[in-house]
């Protein structure tokens, strides 16, 4: 999906003719591309995420000896870190891959680069449209939580079966977690795009302003309020 929505921002970039509708063209050109010619790419990325993952779980089984717990408490924040290191590089490295179709590591590679010849590497470290995404989903799941409790108290009954005597708190956390995961599945759609726009937007300025004039104009006026001190 991440890849998918990539190409799509990036061809109405670049080429807004071809994304200029509900199920456009390039819609269907990054899907198919996204799960045939870079699903290899995209496979890859998450394979080193899983390694880690894997070493990880396999040190907090170990944990055996008291010997050696400062070493495996070391070894276990090292892990850590990579996952993190991984994680971040795929978030850019998949934008790469769904906008040029380029391998996993040639991606991360131009990404990166990308970044530090334009000096954004403060950029890619901040969070602030992920952390309000992520709030939008808790309310999201807040609100539908609530739903679900006006629910319960209607019909007290509803999870008598599973032992519970009232249903308002159980149906309250169905209501919060069912609103809340797909809360959070839309919100990665939209986190996907502002991240495929910043990588665009180091890019090719230029194509943007000729495109799309006045969200060119609006983004460079939110681009020096947010970072005045990194050259767009």
């Amino acid at each position: 999906m991440h890849v998918t929505t990539a190409g799509v921002v990036g061809t109405w970039w670049w080429t807004p003719i071809e994304a200029s509708s509900f199920w456009s063209s390039a819609l269907t050109d990054s899907l198919v591309r996204a799960t045939t010619y870079s699903f290899g790419s995209i496979c890859f990325g998450s394979l080193l995420v899983a390694i880690v993952q894997a070493l990880r779980a396999l040190e907090q089984h170990s944990r055996q000896s008291d010997d050696l717990q400062l070493l495996a408490c070391i070894i276990q924040c090292i892990l850590a870190c990579i996952q993190g290191i991984i994680e971040e590089l795929n978030r850019w490295a998949y934008v790469y891959v769904g906008i040029y179709g380029f391998a996993y590591l040639e991606a991360g590679r131009n990404v990166i680069s990308l970044f530090k010849a334009k000096g954004w590497t403060v950029i890619i470290s901040d969070d602030l449209a992920d952390n309000v995404l992520f709030m939008m989903s808790v309310a999201i799941g807040l609100a539908s939580g609530l739903v679900g409790l006006v629910i319960g108290f209607m019909d007290p009954n509803m999870f008598a079966d599973l032992g519970f005597d009232h249903a308002a708190g159980p149906a309250f956390g169905v209501g919060f977690l069912a609103g809340f995961l797909f809360a959070s599945i839309i919100m990665s759609v939209v986190a996907s795009a502002v991240n495929t726009v910043i990588v665009c937007y180091a890019e090719d300025p230029a194509a943007f302003q000729m495109n799309h004039p006045q969200l060119s104009a609006e983004m460079r006026e939110a681009w020096v309020q947010a970072w005045p001190g990194v050259v767009n």
